[in-house]
């Protein structure tokens, strides 16, 4: 997920002054989307021909330029200034400076402040989320959909704001009081995936905030118009509120940028979401420097064909299906259905259904991003049950039957080894009141829920003496 896409997916100009490389003839910038009056609606974004992908209180960017594509039909939409090392460090600063202002800001007044980013958010919901259906290419009303579980999350985390908080625990020793202290972290650094540009970013920003908390982000770069626009709406909510507007801070860019946040001593915790190959690697360079991570790492739920769906994201992803079915066919499965491009603009294919593999088929178990279903007949809810959990990854899994018995054998230890175990629903979708994520391959990390505000903080046990004594614990007595 960190790296500068192919010239499939993103164009690359480069130059060495800002100058140089943003000023192109009147017929290139006519190309442009936003220049179209169907697209005019963009600009109600904030968003422009040339768009600065740095924001720290104030914007800016000195990396590349890069122009993002429309999936429907591979035309450019906007061009975005991504972040150079130099900036990532001058807004990392900043960011630490605002943290020290917004700690001190009590959290049910930093839980006003995520309020009315929710309402910003609600204000604009179409809008933003016509441009998610633009530039990543979902469907427009799961586009909106997107926006709305950051406007649902918002309002969850205005109510955990009044809720946090540790635990008097009885002590052994008279006079003494244990207590359970929660502290924020400090800086919250959120990657994020483009097939979710704005909900991920969301789950991660609104209850790291109201923790005290503030967040650094960088999106993928082939949604890069999505993260600057996000972000403006948030920048006049924190501006209108007097405060630094490095609190929530972006910092658009490729590898080098996600690479300085994982080693970062700086950052004291790694939200990413992405392949399970990245993760492995953001994952080992956090660990190196005793840091803390929140992975969101890759699934592989096949349950439904997809009747109603966008274009896939890139042109690289197209290819990814292509190979994908025939590499299915070369492990012996049928297709039944689908297996082709569609002849029309965009990085549309049909639905694909493929039957005859073995359970254990490598293709089967690769997280492929395509709308590929593989069907297989199994003789019993044991073996079912087991090829279920021997895929590595395991993030959502659902069961459909009526059989009480056999919902809650599935629910159980000897059931779906999944973070998310549903009956009678789709493994797609979830709803922000429980935790997201998943186990082993999965990465084990967990978004929303009622107790995800613990991930961004860290807990201190306070003993109290308020006695004359000095008793030790265990009753030990140095005679």
């Amino acid at each position: 997920m960190w790296r500068v896409p192919r010239q499939l997916c993103a164009h690359l100009l480069r130059g060495s002054k800002l100058s140089d490389a943003w000023n192109r003839p009147a017929a290139f910038m006519s190309t442009l989307l936003i220049n179209q009056a169907q697209y005019a609606w963009l600009k109600e974004l904030g968003l422009r021909e040339e768009n600065e992908g740095v924001y720290n209180g104030s914007w800016g960017g000195r990396g590349e330029v890069i122009t993002t594509y429309c999936p429907a039909n591979n035309e450019p939409i906007a061009r975005v200034r991504q972040a150079s090392v130099a900036d990532y460090e001058e807004t990392v600063k900043k960011a630490r400076e605002a943290w020290r202002i917004w700690a001190e800001v009590p959290a049910p007044k930093r839980g006003e402040v995520v309020r009315q980013i929710g309402d910003a958010l609600r204000e604009k919901i179409q809008v933003l989320g016509s441009l998610v259906s633009l530039e990543m290419g979902k469907i427009l009303v799961e586009g909106v959909g997107e926006v709305q579980e950051y406007v649902d999350i918002c309002d969850y985390a205005v109510g955990l704001s009044r809720m946090i908080g540790g635990p008097i625990l009885p002590s052994e020793r008279p006079g003494h009081a244990l207590i359970e202290q929660w502290n924020p972290v400090g800086l919250v650094g959120i990657i994020t995936a483009f097939n979710f540009p704005v909900a991920v970013y969301g789950w991660n920003n609104a209850i790291a905030m109201i923790c005290g908390n503030v967040c650094l982000w960088k999106g993928a770069p082939t949604t890069s118009l999505i993260s600057v626009a996000v972000t403006k709406i948030i920048a006049k909510v924190l501006e209108d509120n007097k405060l630094p507007g490095a609190i929530c801070s972006l910092t658009c860019g490729g590898a080098d940028i996600g690479t300085a946040m994982a080693k970062d001593e700086r950052v004291n915790l790694l939200s990413f979401t992405g392949s399970t190959q990245v993760g492995k690697q953001v994952a080992l360079m956090v660990q190196e420097r005793f840091g803390r991570s929140l992975l969101e790492l890759g699934g592989n739920n096949a349950i439904i064909a997809n009747v109603l769906y966008g274009p896939l994201h890139t042109k690289q992803s197209v290819s990814m299906f292509l190979g994908a079915v025939e590499e299915a066919k070369k492990e012996g499965g049928t297709v039944v259905y689908g297996g082709k491009v569609m002849d029309r603009p965009g990085n549309y294919v049909e639905p694909t259904i493929v039957t005859g593999l073995a359970h254990d088929a490598s293709i089967a178990h690769t997280e492929t991003f395509a709308p590929i279903l593989y069907v297989f007949k199994f003789k019993s809810e044991e073996e079912v049950f087991a090829w279920n959990n021997e895929v590595k990854q395991g993030l959502s899994s659902s069961i459909f039957t009526k059989d009480l018995g056999r919902i809650f054998r599935w629910l159980g230890p000897k059931g779906s080894d999944c973070g998310i175990v549903n009956v009678n629903i789709p493994t797609s979708g979830a709803e922000i009141g429980g935790a997201f994520g998943g186990e082993k391959h999965t990465g084990g990390g967990r978004e929303s829920g009622s107790d995800a505000w613990k991930q961004y903080m860290r807990r201190s046990t306070c003993t109290i003496n308020y006695s004359k004594d000095l008793p030790l614990a265990q009753g030990i007595k140095f005679q």
